[in-house]
């Protein structure tokens, strides 16, 4: 059983004020749905048995558009909501996600933050993988933007995010650094699921790379591939998704 977990529930107050009026990021469009970041997504993601949308901003709207629009993949979609989505970090909406995945009984579940694209041949390199994935990028590590990944000297993985898209500081020695793809895959069903139950109910409010640190530091390194996003572009403004048009 493959699921993808898709989590969409933020505000996108940054990518509304560039539009110049709200929208829901993931179903924006210029001209037709087919265009959107979550159908482009769903559309390459062919191989998925589940695909658990998370919502929290406006979901009765994003409901009502999935249903109307998606019928393509109306019988594996699952919606959720996210009641606490501007209150809570986006570690809430991964941990409902998790949790459905787990219900559905999922042996290898991949996680995409739903204001992405990228190229869909290295995605596929992704979902493909036997192991477990941590995805990069190619493009600079930018504070304002980024979400970055580093090896510290025993050769853990470490993740490093500004909330306030400020600045970005590291206080110890690092092999080497990476711009996140912010995709994972998780292979190892049993390390998710006992990860998933020790992470207390303060830590789910904050970020979801407080799950998925934890869980690549316990699988370990040898158990994990590194797979590299082409064309990747973060949609955090018009700018950016108009940038996709290129690709």
């Amino acid at each position: 059983m493959k699921v993808l977990i898709i989590t969409v529930a933020g505000m996108s107050t940054r990518f509304s004020r560039s539009v110049g009026k709200p929208v829901i990021k993931c179903l924006y469009h210029n001209k037709s749905l087919k265009d959107s970041l979550l159908y482009i997504l769903l559309e390459r993601s062919r191989e998925f048995d589940y695909f658990i949308i998370v919502g929290g901003y406006r979901y009765k709207e994003l409901c009502e558009t999935i249903r109307a629009s998606f019928k393509k993949f109306s019988d594996r979609i699952l919606l959720i909501e996210n009641p606490y989505y501007s209150t809570y970090g986006s570690g809430y909406s991964l941990y409902l996600g998790l949790q459905k995945a787990f219900e559905t009984g999922a042996d290898e579940i991949v996680f995409a933050e739903g204001d992405l694209y990228f190229n869909e041949d290295d995605y596929q390199r992704v979902c493909s993988a036997d192991k477990s994935v941590v995805t990069v990028n190619r493009n600079p590590i930018l504070a304002d933007k980024s979400v970055a990944l580093y090896f510290d000297i025993a050769g853990e993985i470490r993740y490093i995010y500004d909330t306030g898209h400020n600045e970005l500081l590291i206080k110890e020695p690092f092999f080497a650094i990476y711009n996140s793809g912010q995709v994972w895959k998780f292979s190892d069903k049993e390390i998710a699921k006992k990860v998933f139950s020790k992470i207390d109910k303060e830590e789910w409010k904050g970020t979801n790379l407080i799950f998925v640190e934890k869980y690549f530091r316990t699988i370990g390194r040898d158990k994990y591939e590194l797979i590299t996003l082409g064309n990747w572009v973060n949609c955090n403004t018009l700018d950016d998704f108009n940038q996709i048009q290129e690709y």
